[in-house]
């Protein structure tokens, strides 16, 4: 009889050091001995890719991609190395590889790749007789060239494993026992939440709650993987990620996320005439920079004002481009602003319950918070405030929904 796969991944924090590491091990041991096949991702030690992206950078401040994957993606192998060896030690067959030997292949996008397919057949063959430890994070494109799947990458590598092997489910370890209403570092009565669908989970992922990649979570909706967010340090259940399922419906919002990694441009004094917009917003895309929310003022003298937000990581060069654009449409001024963040609430029950925006924004005007910007979805309304506020922002709409509250 066919046993049963689990797919456990351990983030950074997990394995930061030889204690974590032989923790890890004894979980993956249990698991093992508890009857299952199983396979393993895991992510470099702590900090370590941050360190290394460091060292680039006392090379050169824009590295060639395809170096800046070669030297990254080392973090991973150490990582996978090391905890072969401890379960080794506890008398437990086991076999690292990396992206490449596990068959995870990959367009030519350095540092950003997508996965095209995974090859399975070695890594099927090793877990009938040990358990596989994989490295997340990367794989290779078809001329053998290393690649990396974007920070977080490592969650996409578990999803993907999960799914090509038919696993039971998809674990993702991390240093908090689930997934919360909001960041307990910033609201104190945040509650872990038990079950999440995967459309709750992708929004608060992309607004900037920091427990899974989006990528992960999009590829997880699509295959129908189960995902099971716990910590590494704590026997607890944590919470699990699913398909929608009717009892979801009745809880309005499920959490709050907070980005503090946003910037807006605005481009001033813009003709006001058809397909001005269209040709803004396509050199922008070209510069391969993503867009948030967009505002346009309403045109009274025929010219408008148009807002936009970005990453704060591509302000610089989203100034620019701007600048080069409004040159070429014969508009005003380019000005910026990074002192923003973007407080954002999510809730699978919002489709069925209305009045959800105004307690949002009733609850921003008693913080005395001002509103710049609005982006409303089926299932989340995303505000731009002040980046000194945010925080309270988050703490004011989290009492005023009562996720606090069991």
């Amino acid at each position: 009889m066919t046993k049963e796969i689990i797919v456990q991944k351990y983030g950074g924090t997990s394995v930061a050091d030889i204690e974590r590491i032989q923790n890890v091990a004894k979980r993956v041991v249990r698991t093992k001995r508890a009857g299952y096949d199983v396979a393993v991702v895991v992510s470099a030690l702590g900090d370590t890719t941050d360190d290394l992206i460091k060292l680039s950078q006392k090379i050169t401040k824009t590295p060639s991609e395809r170096e800046l994957d070669m030297l990254i993606s080392t973090g991973e192998q150490v990582s996978c190395a090391l905890l072969a060896m401890a379960i080794h030690k506890l008398g437990e067959d086991a076999i690292s590889f990396t992206g490449a030997q596990v068959g995870i292949l990959t367009d030519n996008s350095f540092t950003k790749a997508r996965i095209i397919d995974i090859n399975a057949k070695r890594i099927i063959d090793e877990l009938k007789s040990r358990i596989v430890i994989a490295a997340g994070f990367q794989g290779v494109n078809k001329a053998n060239d290393i690649t990396t799947l974007g920070r977080g990458g490592s969650n996409l590598t578990a999803v993907a494993l999960a799914k090509v092997l038919g696993a039971k489910s998809c674990e993702m370890y991390t240093d908090v026992e689930g997934v919360y209403t909001t960041d307990p570092r910033i609201a104190k009565n945040a509650r872990k939440i038990d079950r999440l669908s995967y459309e709750e989970m992708f929004e608060l992922a992309s607004l900037g709650a920091q427990i899974l990649q989006p990528r992960s979570i999009e590829f997880a909706m699509k295959f129908s993987v189960p995902i099971h967010v716990r910590s590494s340090f704590s026997e607890k259940e944590g919470t699990i990620i699913s398909k929608e399922v009717k009892a979801m419906e009745d809880i309005v919002v499920s959490g709050v996320a907070i980005n503090k990694d946003e910037a807006k441009v605005t481009i001033c004094d813009v003709p006001d005439k058809p397909g001005i917009a269209a040709k803004v917003f396509k050199d922008i895309a070209k510069a391969n920079i993503n867009v948030d929310m967009i505002v346009q003022n309403v045109s009274r003298t025929g010219a408008t004002d148009i807002s936009f937000t970005v990453p704060g990581v591509d302000l610089a060069k989203t100034v620019k481009v701007a600048k080069e654009i409004s040159k070429k449409i014969n508009a005003g001024d380019v000005t910026s602003d990074n002192h923003i963040a973007k407080v954002s609430i999510v809730g699978i029950g919002m489709k069925s319950h209305s009045g959800v925006a105004a307690t949002m924004f009733e609850a921003l005007a008693e913080a005395g918070i001002n509103i710049g910007m609005i982006s409303t979805s089926e299932i989340k309304i995303s505000c731009i405030v002040e980046k000194k506020r945010g925080e309270d922002a988050v703490r004011a709409i989290h009492d005023k929904f009562g996720l606090g509250k069991k």
